[in-house]
């Protein structure tokens, strides 16, 4: 039996403590949080398709948000000039419907996986600012046009800023300038008027980058533009980051009048090669080494237990903000789909996410549904 398990039976829901397999009668996190936040979850293209039903079930019964963690980007929806593909993500929105979940569109500009032709002309040398500005307004109209109505809320931009607050030396800095936020807004505003808008980034912990960000928001806030929210991307580790760092910056987003966001939770439980190395940065790509791959067979009881009290550590601060904190999304559904498995190397064996690689609740999740329970009866 699990050894958080227990604790439920004092408030008479151990139903799940002895499930030999992911079902509905786990307690749900949606249902329990439901008055505090929503809770979300990434999907890939299988678990959209339903290919597992044990994963299926989790989806539903356990998630009351849904973000597509791939299937949406640029280069998966409009690979060549005007030609789309909507196919995982038409599935996504049918699956989110059928599910009655909230849906996060992610996302419609970042740096990375953007096709070159988007930067280039056609003699393949940079395109100009008209240019480009011209295919970014073409294919938010089409990609949030297509799901107006459908798609709750929008990742309009991710990640446009360094960890120091510099801006982000990206195509689209270096294309069409640093106007480049604010015009992806309006185009994104204008293709569904009644869609929340959002800037996702990760680190946002951090003082300088937290301060880009805010000011980011009150400059968009100034000229009129719709912006709705900040997402927090959660990319943690275990002891990592310090709490009262992030409380500062939910804090700080949340004076500004916008909703907060834990857009892309997950602890790892493996070393890093350092700790400027945590976060979320994808062009790390470090050579596999065995001692930063400890967990290959599983975690042991000890690691399991830790996982369990960053889980519940974060949550416990994200309930004493649940007045401007909206949602809270895992970034993924199973230890099999994360990908920190090959994030910042290749071939690693992580565990950083609620369920397992047989779409069991670990510890962690049993310590989010007892301190749900805890804090309701507290409160």
């Amino acid at each position: 039996m699990n050894q958080l398990c227990p604790l439920l039976a004092t408030v008479l829901i151990a139903t799940g403590c002895t499930q030999s397999s992911a079902d509905s009668s786990l307690p749900s996190l949606a249902d329990l949080y439901t008055e505090s936040f929503k809770i979300g979850v990434a999907l890939n293209p299988g678990e959209i398709a339903g290919d597992e039903p044990t994963a299926a079930e989790l989806i539903a019964g356990q998630f009351n948000a849904y973000t597509a963690e791939n299937d949406m980007k640029w280069e998966r929806i409009e690979p060549t000039e005007g030609n789309f593909d909507f196919n995982v993500a038409d599935a996504f929105v049918a699956l989110g419907e059928k599910n009655d979940a909230f849906m996060v569109g992610h996302t419609l500009l970042w740096h990375s996986q953007t096709p070159d032709w988007v930067f280039e002309d056609e003699n393949g040398d940079p395109a100009s600012r008209e240019i480009v500005l011209a295919r970014l307004k073409h294919h938010i109209e089409a990609v949030v046009g297509r799901y107006q109505g459908r798609i709750h809320s929008w990742d309009v931009v991710n990640e446009a800023f360094n960890e120091d607050g510099t801006w982000r030396d990206s195509p689209w800095l270096r294309t069409i300038g640093p106007d480049y936020i604010a015009r992806a807004f309006e185009f994104a505003h204008a293709a569904d008027p009644e869609a929340a808008l959002y800037y996702n980034d990760y680190n946002l912990f951090k003082a300088d980058k937290r301060d880009a960000v805010v000011a980011l928001v009150q400059s968009l806030q100034t000229e009129g533009r719709r912006i709705d929210g900040v997402g927090i991307q959660g990319h943690y580790g275990i002891g990592y980051p310090p709490m009262e760092e992030l409380e500062a910056s939910i804090t700080a987003f949340g004076n500004l009048g916008v909703k907060v966001m834990i857009t892309e939770l997950d602890i790892s439980v493996l070393p890093f090669p350092s700790t400027a190395q945590q976060g979320a940065d994808i062009s790390l790509d470090l050579e596999l080494q065995a001692e930063l791959n400890p967990y290959i067979d599983g975690v042991p009881a000890d690691v399991s237990a830790a996982l369990a009290d960053a889980y519940r550590g974060l949550f416990e601060l994200f309930l004493k903000h649940a007045d401007v904190l909206d949602r809270v999304t895992l970034w993924n559904l199973t230890d099999a789909s994360t990908w920190r498995n090959n994030w910042p190397m290749r071939g690693r064996t992580d565990h950083p996410v609620l369920f397992d690689r047989q779409n069991q609740p670990k510890d962690a999740y049993w310590a989010l549904v007892n301190l749900k329970i805890y804090h309701d009866r507290e409160n």
